[in-house]
């Protein structure tokens, strides 16, 4: 970083002040769980299902039915994962959360992932910037969002160690960065948006690269695992797609989009004991515009930087990419990890980069403000814990408000990156630019790229 793009100290003492947040609200989720013996909310609502998202897949690792019964999404390299880091004779008579303290080597595993994922974090944002790398990785390893996948043992912190080695300059050969890359796709099918994102800057081999991988790694899990098929896959996301929706208030405590808030305002749960019928229809036209207008201004900004691919940074189009696909559908929480990559990539200069950082660091706090208590308290048997407990939730401020945060993020990088591309359009930025020459010069009076000047030697 040149000494004119360095952060001046008060940029610092802001990220270290969300820093002193995410520990002191750390501290309240650790006080609280040892007083009551569960994980309190934004965690899930759920005190006997810690890590089940990864142990309810380590069975298809080794049977068949992960497609026809369980009807899952999952592409078939999750199921070689859960093959490789899991203990077989567990799962012959045990589908129940009693697996958890059969299968020690899947909580090896699952620990193990975690902490590679909060190593390359801190490696990634150090070789970024060495003046911010602290803050923000912390941000994200102990962040809301990884915590919560890991509270979960869902594999997004093992696509997201691939995904920092795919789009981070932690490695330098191409190949195995498409490799990276594919392994993505191949545990979270809709980051395919992060790796057609590139083809806006022009960029065909590392999309080509990436999408040869992606199949290749999918046909030789397929081949090891024995289902998984194009039709398989194809019809659960259909299901999954048409099916997905919010029951409960429950069901917006770890989203990662709007869509759980558009669903319940429009079912049949009986809101109108929380909310009035006018307060309703406007939740509900509040979250479908700012999930239109977001989408909208990611694809504008895509389109911006097709033409001006050099005056937008790489990870920001990856980061449209991601956008567009998590805001119109519904793939929890803890995929947030993928946007505030990104986001935590910027600098701060101007009001946009400065505005979405902050709102990231936001998201990171791992702790909830209780707007409305009062709901029956569930009696459950705390895995972490070890007894029986019965867990008080309510109505939380930071969740329902996390995925407002984060497409607000993403709109202030989309309305500079559109800004920033105008600018260098404007100022006749076409004439010395002859690669440019065909392209539509999108504002009246721009003058076509000037050839290239030749030399004497060139001339002769």
């Amino acid at each position: 970083m040149s000494p004119g793009k360095r952060p001046h100290r008060w940029h610092l003492a802001i990220e270290y002040a969300f820093v002193l947040g995410i520990f002191a609200a750390l501290a309240h989720i650790t006080w609280y769980f040892i007083e009551y013996g569960y994980l309190r909310q934004p965690f899930f609502y759920e005190p006997s299902g810690t890590w089940m998202d990864w142990f309810s897949l380590s069975r298809y690792g080794h049977q068949s039915g992960a497609y026809d019964v369980e009807l899952t999404i999952y592409p078939p390299l999750s199921f070689v994962l859960m093959k490789i880091f899991s203990i077989k004779q567990c799962y012959d008579n045990n589908f129940s959360e009693q697996v958890r303290y059969c299968d020690w080597l899947g909580i090896v595993g699952l620990c193990g992932f975690y902490v590679l994922a909060v190593i390359l974090a801190f490696l990634h944002f150090r070789k970024v910037d060495k003046f911010t790398w602290i803050p923000r990785s912390i941000a994200v390893a102990f962040g809301f969002p990884m915590l919560y996948g890991f509270e979960r043992g869902n594999l997004v912190f093992i696509a997201f160690s691939f995904y920092v080695l795919a789009y981070g300059p932690l490695v330098h050969s191409a190949r195995l960065r498409w490799l990276a890359a594919g392994a993505v796709v191949n545990l979270k099918v809709y980051m395919i948006a992060a790796v057609l994102a590139p083809l806006a800057k022009r960029r065909w081999m590392p999309v080509e690269g990436a999408l040869l991988s992606t199949l290749g790694i999918y046909l030789a899990s397929w081949f090891i695992i024995g289902e998984g098929s194009p039709t398989q896959i194809v019809r659960n996301l259909v299901n999954y797609s048409s099916g997905f929706g919010a029951q409960r208030l429950l069901d917006m405590w770890f989203a990662s989009s709007l869509v759980p808030v558009r669903t319940l305002m429009q079912s049949e749960f009986p809101l109108f004991t929380v909310f009035s019928s006018t307060q309703v229809d406007g939740i509900y036209l509040f979250a479908t515009g700012l999930t239109y207008v977001t989408q909208g201004l990611a694809v504008a900004a895509v389109a911006a930087t097709f033409l001006r691919p050099e005056v937008v940074p790489n990870h920001r189009v990856i980061l449209f990419g991601a956008i567009v696909a998590l805001s119109a559908k519904e793939a929890g929480g803890y995929t947030g990890l993928f946007l505030l990559m990104s986001i935590f990539m910027e600098r701060w200069r101007g009001w946009a980069r400065p505005t979405a950082i902050i709102l990231a660091y936001t998201v990171c706090i791992p702790d909830d403000l209780i707007i409305q208590a009062g709901f029956p308290p569930l009696v459950r048997d705390s895995f972490l814990g070890g007894r029986e407990v019965a867990a008080q939730f309510g109505i939380g401020a930071l969740s329902l408000i996390r995925p407002v945060l984060m497409f607000m993020a993403c709109n202030c990088l989309a309305a500079l990156t559109i800004k920033d591309v105008w600018k260098d359009i404007r100022h006749q930025g076409w004439q010395d630019r002859w690669r440019f020459r065909r392209d539509w010069p999108l504002l009246p009076g721009i003058l076509r790229p000037r050839p290239p000047v030749q030399g004497p030697e060139q001339q002769a």
